[in-house]
């Protein structure tokens, strides 16, 4: 069985944006300054090759993904190159009730696809998939607190990857919207010498 893995960045009030969406108190926001230290960047560049397919939310389709990382792939010695390269070639599956293929989203929709149906039968079909003979073979999510918080509560995600940033915002939008209680266990804690704490939870099952 694949395993779905979440990447995110968090304050240490546990917000992945404020109430606007700003991210601007990031250590890194995604911008093309690289402010992560390298060994940051190393971690985050090859959890993400661990991966063949990535989901992605309306939202992050339509501001740009796409086209961003293509843009970056064009310069073979920007530092984010590596995870961007890696990132334009695989499969992508955007979760989306409003779009379709005729919907020009930047970057255009080369290896990218619309999930049909119910986003939790999707991504169960997604999990079951063969594993590929090399290369990554696993699921990585990225997008909004909406969606991901929908993933966390159906119990979708199995790696949470919880980068949390050296400021506290007081109030902003998060991602763990629960009815009930959910179990994780630490795999794993690191802090990186830009202030950014890594915490790699998995889901308990049962």
């Amino acid at each position: 069985m694949r395993k779905l893995i979440l990447e995110i960045q968090t304050s240490v009030d546990g917000f992945i944006a404020d109430t606007n969406g700003s991210t601007e108190w990031m250590v890194w926001n995604w911008g093309a300054e690289w402010t992560w230290d390298e060994e940051l960047r190393n971690y985050h560049t090859q959890l993400t090759k661990q991966v063949d397919c990535i989901l992605l939310s309306r939202q992050m389709a339509e501001e740009g993904f796409n086209v961003h990382w293509q843009k970056v792939t064009e310069t073979p010695s920007d530092p984010r190159y590596e995870f961007a390269k890696h990132a334009t070639e695989i499969r992508k599956v955007v979760f989306t009730k409003t779009l379709d293929k005729s919907f020009p989203i930047p970057g255009g929709w080369t290896k990218t696809d619309i999930a049909e149906g119910d986003f939790v039968d999707v991504i169960k079909r997604l999990k079951k998939q063969s594993r590929p003979q090399s290369g990554g073979n696993d699921i990585m999510v990225y997008g909004g607190a909406t969606f991901v918080s929908s993933l966390i509560k159906a119990k979708l995600i199995d790696e949470f990857h919880l980068l949390v940033n050296p400021v506290a915002i007081g109030n902003g939008l998060p991602i763990f919207n629960l009815i009930a209680r959910q179990a994780l266990t630490l795999i794993r804690s690191k802090s990186f010498s830009c202030g950014v704490v890594l915490l790699h939870y998995e889901l308990k099952k049962g």
